[in-house]
Parts: structure tokens; C-alpha cells; sequence
């Protein structure tokens, strides 16, 4: 299961890697950072829309379903998108890349994460870790295979065109590894462990229609919404921010360097999805969430502090504020699992994902129009962005609150035993418990 998880997620975290392809649309495309960031800010709208309305499907039609559907649908994204860069029709690119895409990355996302919970039920913190690890990976492959392919093809809208042509075939081939790989556990399977076979679950168990009645669930979305905002703000404009940050000083960023800087934050997010996921289990869900809000605030802190004056410092603080955004990713579906419990979990993490579409609009939004608006009034340097910094130290306050208010669910909110045995888990697929 790890390595059919890892071969979705690797893929489509190619996501995170959308701040290589800004440059060279903004020129060939004369668009503005706001409008060279709409497939993107399209792209995690879909996926949030996508992982609530198909989480039920995924839980009814197992994992193989959806992770074919999330193939088809991401590879045939950068087709389109290929298509409009060759004919220079950026809606085109928009469509592809950011709705069709979109909806794969959504079904994808989602598909292995109640899977592996399955195969993990003594340690979910450490399974959605290993399930989500991959999409924040994704921008190391992406990140310099994008430039490699840029470099060869030219930067131009024909080579853009080839870029996205040869990046939609090559995952669609590597996708195809993780729907031919997964698997499914046999009903009732525990895993050989003392702990397991002497403590079973005893969280109530609650469907998705009534966890989203509840206000745990809507202060788990705010904390996710408000976490997924800072983040991404960085995320999306990683590559133009450290060049835009240190322009003008003694040691300025080049493109190649920016590309590295896109890598690194990938790795700081890929790394924090398993590490801080899997503390979670030991320290606890609010606890850590505790950290990724309120150290992350001070991270920010620091940045919009210091400025340009320290490159090192820079780098540290955005990768320690990416650990904790994937962290934040990874720790989220054993949190939903410790409050509502495991018989529809899937289709509860869909829908809270909605939180994932707001933010993905309002951190770029954020980041871009501040920044546009900064150049036009002659600004530069930390300028452009100190102000976005400030934001998200608010955002982060709100999230750390939500938080804190996070309580257990009450009773009357629980199944019925009876019918927490049906629909428990997705028909088995044809050969899915071999």
C-alpha cells in the first residue's frame, strides 16, 4: 500500500511545483502574477470540490476506482493545458490544468487515506503520514524535471506546450503503478500487535451527514483553512518570492537557485507530512496542531522582522513554516478518525477538504494581489510582501483558537451500533484481498 500510495501523491504533488511554470507564462502569455496563479489557485478549488462530493464514491467504489479516475483525469488536465499553451488560448491552460486537473488531484488525494488507516488502525497518524507524504514530495521530481524540460524546450508558449505534453504522459504511466499495486485489507483485519488486540477502538463512531453537524468538525475545518492559507501563500510564489526578496542585494537569487528553493520547501513539506503526523500519535492531535499554528505565527514573525538580511534565515523559517503546513495535511485524517472514528472517515476528510479550496484562493490571493499592488506603487524587495506576512500571522492566531476549542463528540452524534457494521468498509474490489 505505501508504495501504490506514494505513486499517486508523488505525481499529483507536481502541484506544489506550479511557481516554475509562472515565470515563463507571465512573458510568452503577458499575464500578471494574480492571473499566472488562476490554474493553480483553480486546480486545489477543484480538488477540495472534488474529495467532498466523490469521498462517498471513493469509500463505496474502493481505492482502485479512484485512483484510475484521478489517472485519466490529471494526465488528460496537462494535455489540455498543452493544448492552450501551443494556441496561446490561456483559458485553455486554465481548463486543463486547473478543473479537469483538479478533479484528479482531488479523487487522488483522498483515494489511499481511509485505505491505509484500514492497514494502520494502531497508528493513523503514521499511515496518513505515509498516504500524504507523496503529494508534498511531489515538487522535488517536478521542480527540476519542469526547468530540465523548459531549458530544452525553450521558454517560449511552443515549449511550455511541450513540457506539459511530456509531464501528462510520463505520470499518467507512473499513476498507472499505484492502480494496478492497491489493495484492501479483509473485513475486520487487525495487525498482530498486543496493543491492538487488547485495545480495540472505542471511538463512537459518526457518518459523515452528522459530522458535518457538529461543531468540531467545523472548527477542524477553520484550523485547516487557516494552516493550508499560510502555507500555500508561500508555496505558490516560492520560485518569483526569493527572487523578488533578495533583488537588489549582494547575493540575489538566480532562476536555477529558485528552482533549488522550490525542491527544498518540497522536501521541508514531504518531511513534515511523516514526521510531525507520526509524533501526532505520541504527543497528541491538538497538541501538535498546537505547534504548527502557533510556532509557524512566529515563524512568519521572524520573517517579516528581518527582512532580507539574512538569506540562511529566510530559508529556515519557510521551510519549518512548510513542515508544519504538510504536517498539518498529514495529521488532519487521524484527528477526524480520534473524534468521529473510522466508519466513514474517508468521506468526512472529503468534505473538510472543502477548507483546502477556500484556502487555495485566498493564500495566492493574498501573496499576488498585495505584491502587484506593491510593484505598481514602485516597491520592491521584502516590501512586496511583509504585509501578506502580517495576514497570515493573524490567519494562524484564528486557526490556533479554533483549535483550542476542539472538543470530543458527543454521544448523540454516534451511529447506532447496527449500522456502524454496514458500509464500514468499500466493496471489496476483484482481487483486491490477495
Amino acid at each position: 500500500m505505501p508504495p501504490a500510495a506514494l505513486s499517486i501523491h508523488l505525481a499529483i504533488g507536481q502541484a506544489y511545483a506550479w511557481s516554475v511554470f509562472k515565470p515563463p507564462l507571465e512573458s510568452s502569455l503577458h499575464l500578471s502574477g494574480t492571473a499566472s496563479a488562476l490554474p493553480f489557485q483553480l486546480a486545489i478549488v477543484m480538488l477540495g470540490l472534488s474529495a467532498s462530493f466523490g469521498g462517498t464514491l471513493v469509500e463505496r467504489n474502493g481505492p482502485r476506482w479512484a485512483m484510475a479516475v484521478s489517472t485519466v483525469c490529471f494526465s488528460s488536465g496537462f494535455l489540455v493545458a498543452a493544448l492552450g499553451a501551443a494556441t496561446r488560448q490561456y483559458w485553455l491552460v486554465v481548463l486543463g490544468y486547473g478543473f479537469i486537473g483538479g478533479i484528479g488531484l482531488g479523487i487522488g488525494y483522498i483515494s489511499p487515506v481511509s485505505t491505509l488507516i484500514k492497514w494502520f488502525p494502531d497508528r493513523p497518524g503514521m499511515a496518513t503520514g505515509i498516504a500524504i507524504m507523496g503529494f508534498g514530495g511531489g515538487a522535488l521530481i517536478a521542480a527540476p524535471l519542469s526547468t530540465q524540460l523548459l531549458s530544452s524546450f525553450g521558454a517560449d508558449s511552443a515549449g511550455i506546450a511541450r513540457t506539459f505534453l511530456v509531464m501528462g504522459a510520463g505520470y499518467a504511466v507512473f499513476m498507472t503503478l499505484g492502480v494496478l499495486l492497491v489493495r484492501l485489507p479483509p473485513d475486520g483485519w487487525r495487525p498482530p500487535s498486543p496493543q491492538t488486540d487488547a485495545a480495540p477502538d472505542a471511538t463512537g463512531q459518526v457518518s459523515a451527514r452528522n459530522a458535518v453537524r457538529t461543531p468540531q468538525f467545523w472548527c477542524l475545518w477553520v484550523v485547516l483553512c487557516m494552516n493550508v492559507t499560510a502555507g500555500i501563500g508561500i508555496l505558490e510564489k516560492a520560485a518569483p518570492m526569493i527572487g523578488d526578496f533578495f533583488a537588489g542585494t549582494a547575493s540575489p537569487v538566480a532562476a536555477a537557485a529558485a528552482a533549488g528553493f522550490v525542491g527544498l520547501l518540497s522536501l521541508a513539506n514531504m518531511l513534515g507530512r511523516i514526521l510531525w503526523s507520526s509524533a501526532s500519535d505520541v504527543l497528541g492531535r491538538k497538541n501538535v496542531y498546537r505547534g504548527y499554528l502557533g510556532v509557524g505565527a512566529l515563524m512568519y514573525l521572524l520573517i517579516a522582522v528581518t527582512g532580507n538580511a539574512s538569506k540562511p534565515l529566510f530559508i529556515v523559517c519557510a521551510a519549518v513554516i512548510l513542515s508544519f503546513y504538510g504536517g498539518g495535511f498529514a495529521t488532519i485524517p487521524a484527528y477526524l478518525k480520534d473524534l468521529f472514528g473510522t466508519y466513514q472517515v474517508g468521506a468526512i476528510h472529503g468534505r473538510l477538504l472543502t477548507a483546502w479550496s477556500t484556502a487555495g484562493v485566498l493564500g495566492p490571493l493574498i501573496v499576488n494581489a498585495i505584491a502587484d499592488a506593491q510593484k505598481s506603487a514602485g516597491r520592491s524587495g521584502p516590501d512586496l510582501y511583509s504585509t501578506s506576512f502580517f495576514i497570515m500571522i493573524g490567519l494562524l492566531t484564528v486557526g490556533f483558537a479554533a483549535n483550542e476549542l476542539v472538543r470530543p463528540v458527543h454521544p448523540r452524534h454516534h451511529e447506532h451500533p447496527s449500522a456502524e457494521g454496514a458500509s464500514t468498509l468499500p466493496a471489496p474490489e476483484k482481487g483486491a484481498l490477495s
